[in-house]
């Protein structure tokens, strides 16, 4: 059973990919076997491009066939994005072209030809190709939408439906392509087929075009995006195999046809499909995290490495080095590579500091420590089965932490499965482009059903007569079974079998999981521990019940944080860690016990908004609660409880910590304001940071320090954090 869906290993080959496109166009074998150099760049090279269009399909082109309803949206942000990568390119290479007299004819009919299908420089053909691509795909899924189903697909297996009819035809262009690229010799000159292609050949100088060969590489992308990936070792030795016999197989078929003559180009394959298939099926099976600045790398390799040709060239010409920099063509290779690594960093780099804001934060604000949050998820991850995959909790604002931050952090993580309390946190979620299942564990009003569909939604069943509710609806819900073992708050008893029996029978719910909640794994004393049990074992008493009843089993979840912990060999198919993911658990006692293993991700932190003196007698704050009893210095921080800094942290029971020195509150919070005595930091001054939450020196004021001042859990503490607070990713 697929359980983690992750992209580190397309991400890592997309760099490989992009030195495949740079042998291509630099032959490194050449100097030394010209079999050996066409084995290299005109048959295993060739699974580069396919890759690249393969990539945009999983995450592009597999939307035009959801019923998420942005296919549209999603359509016109690549096109725009593509479009500007494409005018950047014609302007790199624009000189260049110039001065090599490539645009010494030029034309209506050549500028169309250049931009639509051949690129203005050679390699930029692929850019057109994606956009065009990316549009005839989009055109088939409307038109498969309009004339083949009367609503969207309701899951998997109406999409995979839905792109088998678009690969059909795909599939035939792809044809059509062959027989004008490696396969144009079995065309007989002079005959109608051949007169065709060759009136073709005035339009576009070769038949690997986003017209005939991108469309079935996009949507084989997109078909195989519709299947999670797969870390059993034994299908990872499928795909491996099946990847090694299809390149000797399209070795094969390239020296044959290469050795008959039949080629007129050599980008298109029989095999190279079922090659880019078992090579895209393998690179998911590999774990590790995504990486975006691989992907912008990899982007400006492809871009930039026909110019670090020209510069390699130019510049042995200047130190006399041709011999060795060019008519040695692995030197050759390589000095490119080099010179297109070094560039294209640099370019990115460039870019992704120009995208930070120069907003300093002025106010009050949170810090999240992406390391610290990959840390905890590879801990929790270890301490569940394989088969158990993360359903992280992002309800009250991901614990205050920010949900679409998060989020996003967590699926370049390989998390594709999130539960939230709400309809409205779903949909916020949703908005913002997060795939994967969303479940929502609390009550959805019957007039809101509707939304559960629209943005693919799955809805918690917490009892039975809301299963009658969500069935009268009459249109196909996803649901997950909340059974109640034990919690009493929601979810059908488990002593009513025969009702969660009905659940499962009800026609219009799609029943994807059954789970419960533990209200005692906290602890691990007798009482605590024997109730856990008994919740344990009325749950399995249930699925065991609904097995032998012919309902199947689907996806079960009982842990949460706690019970990772304490229960690890309860993990199934879900685990919903909450608190724990965010590096602390409820209690300070229990999260100094996970302190080497959990690292908290948040931090608060406040500007000194004013400094003064003071003197003996002086009332300071609200209600005259605090009177000095000799001269001080206060300093007046901006931040306080309409930002969840909670005012049971009032008359000197919460601290602060300004460069390193612990400061008490002084008087009551207030709903903007917070005052602390500053008497003994020399120094301190107006924009100085102060730390509500995290470390400053040798000093740290944790969330459960705060949560036990107060008399409460370190949950609400968190979840309390107030939406006007920036939060930034550090």
């Amino acid at each position: 059973m697929d359980k983690r869906q992750n992209y580190g290993g397309l991400d890592r080959f997309r760099i490989i990919a992009a030195f495949m496109v740079a042998a291509i166009h630099t032959s490194p074998l050449l100097s030394y076997s010209a079999d050996a150099d066409f084995l290299l760049t005109r048959v295993l090279c060739r699974v580069a491009v396919p890759f690249f269009f393969m990539v945009t399909g999983q995450f592009v082109v597999r939307d035009f066939f959801t019923c998420e309803g942005k296919a549209l949206e999603k359509f016109w942000k690549y096109c725009k994005k593509m479009a500007v990568l494409y005018g950047a390119a014609i302007l790199i290479y624009l000189p260049v072209g110039i001065y090599a007299g490539h645009y010494k004819e030029l034309n209506a009919g050549l500028v169309f030809r250049m931009l639509l299908f051949d690129g203005t420089f050679y390699h930029l053909w692929y850019f057109s190709a994606c956009m065009m691509g990316v549009a005839l795909t989009y055109l088939m899924s409307r038109l498969i939408k309009g004339k083949r189903l009367k609503t969207c697909a309701e899951n998997s297996a109406e999409m995979e439906k839905n792109i088998g009819f678009a690969l059909t035809v795909s599939g035939f262009l792809y044809v059509i392509g062959l027989l004008g690229d490696s396969y144009f010799g079995f065309l007989k000159e002079g005959t109608l087929v051949y007169n065709v292609y060759m009136q073709g050949f005035r339009i576009f100088s070769y038949t690997r075009n986003g017209l005939f060969m991108a469309p079935v590489f996009l949507l084989l992308g997109a078909e195989i995006g519709n299947r999670k990936s797969n870390f059993d070792p034994l299908k990872r030795q499928i795909n491996c195999a099946g990847l090694i016999v299809s390149l000797l197989l399209m070795a094969v078929e390239a020296f044959t046809l290469r050795n008959f003559g039949m080629q007129r180009h050599d980008s298109m394959y029989i095999m190279l499909i079922p090659t880019s298939i078992f090579l895209v099926k393998t690179l998911l099976t590999l774990e590790g995290p995504s990486s975006k600045i691989l992907r912008n790398i990899s982007l400006w390799i492809y871009v930039l490495h026909p110019a670090m040709i020209i510069v390699v060239r130019a510049t042995a010409k200047i130190l006399h080095l041709t011999g060795i920099l060019v008519n040695n063509s692995l030197v050759h290779y390589f000095a490119v590579v080099f010179l297109s690594v070094l560039a294209a960093a640099g370019i990115s780099k460039l870019m992704e500091s120009s995208k930070k804001e120069n907003f300093k934060c002025g106010r009050a604000w949170i810090e999240i420590s992406k390391s610290a949050l990959r840390q905890n998820v590879t801990a929790l991850r270890k301490r569940i089965p394989d088969e158990c995959r993360l359903m992280p909790a992002l309800k009250a604002n991901a614990y205050g932490h920010g949900a679409l931050l998060i989020a996003r952090e967590l699926a370049d993580m390989g998390v594709d499965a999130f539960c939230v309390a709400s309809l409205e946190e779903g949909i916020q979620l949703r908005r913002q482009g997060i795939k994967g299942e969303i479940l929502i564990l609390g009550y959805t009003h019957p007039e809101l059903f509707p939304l559960l569909r629209r943005y693919h939604l799955t809805q918690t069943v917490v009892d039975f007569p809301y299963a009658v509710l969500l069935n009268r609806y009459g249109r196909k819900i996803h649901v997950h079974i909340g059974v109640d073992t034990g919690m009493h708050r929601l979810g059908e008893r488990c002593e009513n079998v025969d009702r969660i029996y009905s659940i499962c029978q009800m026609k219009n719910l799609i029943v994807d999981g059954i789970f419960t909640h533990l209200c005692a794994d906290d602890k691990l004393e007798k009482p605590e521990m024997d109730y856990t049990d008994l919740q344990v074992n009325a749950f399995y008493k249930v699925v065991e019940t609904l097995e032998k009843k012919g309902c199947g089993r689907p996806e079960i979840h009982l842990q949460s944080s706690y019970g990772v912990f304490n229960y690890p060999e309860l993990g199934e198919d879900y685990a919903r860690t909450g608190i724990a993911l965010y590096g602390v658990l409820s209690t300070k006692e229990d999260t100094e016990k996970c302190k080497d293993i959990l690292k908290p991700v948040l931090s608060l932190k406040a500007r000194v908004a004013s400094v003064r003196n003071i003197y003996a007698g002086e009332n300071v704050g609200y209600g005259l609660k605090f009177k000095a009893e000799r001269d001080m210095k206060i300093a007046a921080l901006a931040i306080g409880y309409a930002d969840g800094l909670t005012r049971g942290l009032s008359g000197g029971r919460g601290t602060a910590l300004i460069e390193g020195h612990r400061v008490s509150v002084v008087g009551r919070i207030c709903m903007d304001q917070t005052i602390v005595d500053v008497s003994d930091i020399p120094g301190v001054k107006a924009g100085d940071v102060a730390v509500l939450i995290g470390k400053s020196g040798d000093e740290e004021i944790s969330a459960c320090d705060l949560a036990k001042e107060t008399g409460t859990i370190t949950n609400e503490i968190l979840s309390r954090l107030g939406t006007r607070l920036e939060r930034i990713v550090v």
